[in-house]
């Protein structure tokens, strides 16, 4: 892992605030010897906090942890589309951003951070019920509905509250490396990368049977990385002609099933240079990209860096 040093996070609990949003980012980067995060859960002001779905919150800070947070989470909460939050929250978060933290909206939490006008001219996601009042509402914002979250670099969105874990994932591999968000996914019984857009769960009148085989299809490509996987052997796997599982596959990923491979390559060879001392070569031969030179130019590509200079990363320090 990287020289490490301790991330400081602020999750914003503002009236009729989701409670699995607010207890996912409390829960992922809750303190322990493995994750260096320490974690303060906030208020407009200390005290008492009223939630949705009938809870309540006694949070112990005020909109200081803000100021004092690298990273600042905002959970979803109920009506996000009547009013925005109270304006010393609005500038409490534009403080924050304007300080280098890095906001991160669950579900509809992406409504305060529209409200604070840094999402204008910028991609973003909400649950899907909603996008569309946010579109409306900030019409600068360039929704996306489509996609479980939004990295915008310092600006993060997520979809409903499930995809909140899918953020909070990609964060830590972004902190810490592959290894250690694999790691934190294992701990919570979750998914490590889900792929995929939030399409799949907008109700559908008809019930659609392929989307459970297209996952196993996925889960047995991702055993078999080191392997010869082209579309054909996909297609047959999922057992349907490679035309329906491309168009299909395209349709739930927002990716063709070729790229899905080679990004999973990458992650996979991601991990093994974060955790392994095997040579570049040797990795490359191990998820399926042939020779050192193959995964360096596709390193390049997806990552902006190389293999090298990733791995140096989680040895500085050690």
């Amino acid at each position: 892992m990287p020289a490490s040093r301790l991330h400081r996070v602020a999750v914003l609990v503002l009236d009729g605030a989701k409670p699995l949003d607010v207890g996912i980012p409390a829960q992922v980067f809750t303190t322990r010897t493995s994750m260096p995060y320490e974690v303060r859960v906030c208020g407009a002001a200390p005290g008492p906090v009223t939630g949705g779905d009938g809870l309540a919150y006694h949070v112990a800070h005020g909109l200081d942890a803000l100021a004092w947070a690298d990273i600042v989470f905002v959970p979803g909460y109920r009506f996000p589309d009547r009013d925005d939050p109270p304006r010393p929250v609005v500038d409490a978060l534009i403080a924050a951003h304007d300080r280098g933290a890095r906001l991160a909206a669950i579900s509809t939490g992406a409504f305060a951070l529209a409200a604070t006008g840094l999402l204008d001219g910028r991609r973003a996601t909400t649950h899907w019920h909603y996008t569309r009042e946010l579109a409306a509402r900030h019409p600068l914002v360039r929704v996306d509905e489509n996609v479980l979250f939004v990295d915008e670099g310092s600006l993060l969105t997520s979809a409903g509250a499930a995809s909140g874990i899918d953020l909070c994932l990609h964060i830590l591999r972004r902190d810490l490396g592959v290894a250690a968000s694999n790691h934190a996914a294992r701990r919570l019984v979750a998914a490590p990368y889900r792929s995929g857009g939030q399409a799949q769960y907008v109700p559908r009148s008809v019930p659609d049977p392929l989307g459970e085989r297209f996952g196993a299809t996925r889960e047995w490509a991702l055993r078999r990385l080191g392997e010869h996987l082209t579309l054909d052997i996909l297609a047959r796997q999922a057992e349907v002609s490679p035309r329906t599982f491309s168009r299909r596959f395209v349709e739930e990923t927002g990716c063709t099933p070729m790229q899905w491979v080679m990004r999973a390559r990458v992650d996979r060879a991601r991990e093994l240079l974060e955790r392994s001392q095997r040579s570049v070569e040797q990795i490359a031969a191990d998820v399926g990209l042939g020779t050192g030179a193959n995964l360096r130019l596709h390193f390049q590509r997806i990552l902006g860096t190389t293999p090298t200079e990733y791995r140096r990363t989680f040895t500085r320090g050690e």
